[in-house]
């Protein structure tokens, strides 16, 4: 029996198969670097309790790592558990309707399941404790917290944004004291006396295998 297709339509044919394939990819990346997650940069998603950082953190003062305790420890800041909660809430505002899921959560050892405002792929590596020991401000990707009635998300967190700070991070760090400040601070530059060790430290910044391990 002959052949159905000639040589030339087959070699068509794979060609136009591999560039579709092609293409298929370049829209998938590019459709990732625009994505913004399942919430769009400025929407607060649904907590099971509405937690405002404003008035725990603008208005009563509190510190950033008395309820994310890994912060400068962990790669993974931490969420805060019920008791840390309840170290406050046994005693204040004990019969709020809205602290109720806190409640029920302390009787029954039950966490309570908070929804991520900031998340990274699981190919993408990222160390909390490492920015904060260099000097990056919690404002920088979290931004004005202490102004959130509900916390939303500020920062695309795409790669390009990533690669934007890692290429120049000066202007994004601070005196290490100064960290977990809520009002921004001038930018601490890298002395003029040292370029060869910035530009070493910006070359591992930008390494594939800083962010992807």
């Amino acid at each position: 029996m002959g052949q159905a297709f000639s040589a030339r339509a087959l070699l068509f044919t794979k060609l136009a198969a591999i560039g579709i394939a092609g293409l298929l990819v370049a829209g998938a990346v590019t459709a990732y670097e625009h994505f913004d997650g399942p919430y769009r940069i400025g929407d607060a998603p649904p907590q099971p309790i509405a937690f405002s950082h404003k008035h725990h953190v603008g208005d009563d003062g509190i510190d950033c790592r008395f309820c994310h305790a890994g912060v400068e420890t962990s790669s993974f800041a931490g969420i805060p558990a019920t008791r840390i909660c309840m170290t406050c809430h046994s005693q204040l505002f004990t019969d709020a309707p809205m602290l109720e899921p806190l409640r029920e959560s302390a009787a029954s050892g039950e966490p309570l399941h908070w929804t991520r405002v900031h998340r990274l792929p699981d190919f993408a590596y990222f160390d909390h404790s490492i920015h904060v020991k260099k000097g990056v401000g919690c404002i920088e990707c979290h931004g004005r917290v202490d102004r959130m009635p509900l916390m939303r998300r500020v920062a695309p967190l795409t790669m390009q944004w990533c690669l934007d700070c890692h290429r120049d991070p000066t202007p994004h760090l601070r005196d290490p004291a100064h960290v977990f400040d809520m009002t921004p601070t001038p930018a601490v530059r890298l002395a003029s006396g040292v370029p060869n060790e910035a530009l070493a430290t910006r070359r591992r910044l930008t390494d594939c295998s800083t962010c992807h391990r």
